[in-house]
């Protein structure tokens, strides 16, 4: 039996990564005078900020200063954000209908918490309607490893095998599997048939094309 609903954000809550994009290639144009391109980050999508920039760094040969670099990344997505970031369709529908059937919430993203505040905010969520928000200082392995899908899972006292995960991100539906927990893909960032090899049950391109929750 379900009896809860994990959401990854960048990707399945809002259509993200074009600005965290935007806003790394920025930070390596302006503190390293690299010019990075979109498709760099593409094999980091869904593994954290720590990875995303690091692993565009080392094909570039850049040695990041990582807490300062993420940090001003950061900075510079709440300024690409504002007032442009939207919830991707059917998204606070499905919540608010999920909300009143009395399943239990979470979101678990590889973000810092700095960047899911930044997000529920430009998209009309409160923090509040979830039971459990979990963000990627709160775990030791991110994505593919389980442990944000099994920490969200411990935070709503639930099996994993009671929850269902959304998620966009082939590395996102591969910690969904480990951690026991079924899956649906949200194919914003990935085609569906590649989100259906890593694992999931079912994939649709966003929230209004999902059956109203209950």
């Amino acid at each position: 039996m379900i009896r809860g609903y994990i959401f990854d954000m960048d990707g399945v809550l809002c259509d993200s990564e074009a600005f965290i994009a935007e806003a790394a290639m920025r930070m390596f144009h302006e503190r390293y005078g690299v010019e990075v391109l979109t498709e760099d980050f593409v094999p980091f999508v869904g593994a954290g900020e720590d990875r995303y920039l690091a692993g565009v760094a080392e094909k570039y040969g850049i040695r990041l200063r990582l807490a300062d670099d993420k940090r001003e990344t950061y900075r510079l997505y709440g300024e690409c954000v504002r007032g442009r970031l939207k919830p991707l369709p059917g998204v606070k529908e499905f919540i608010y209908c999920a909300r009143n059937k009395g399943l239990r919430l979470a979101v678990a993203t590889s973000a810092d918490e700095t960047k899911l505040m930044v997000n529920l905010r430009e998209i009309g969520l409160d923090p509040a309607l979830f039971d459990a928000l979990v963000n990627g200082l709160d775990i030791a392995h991110k994505k593919p490893a389980p442990d944000i899908f099994l920490e969200a899972a411990r935070r709503l006292e639930l099996d994993p095998a009671e929850c269902i995960v959304f998620e966009d991100a082939i590395n996102g539906i591969q910690a969904a599997q480990a951690a026991g927990a079924r899956s649906i893909g949200i194919t914003s960032s990935f085609p569906g048939s590649l989100l259906l090899e890593a694992g999931a049950e079912a994939v649709f391109p966003h929230f209004e094309s999902l059956a109203p929750p209950g």
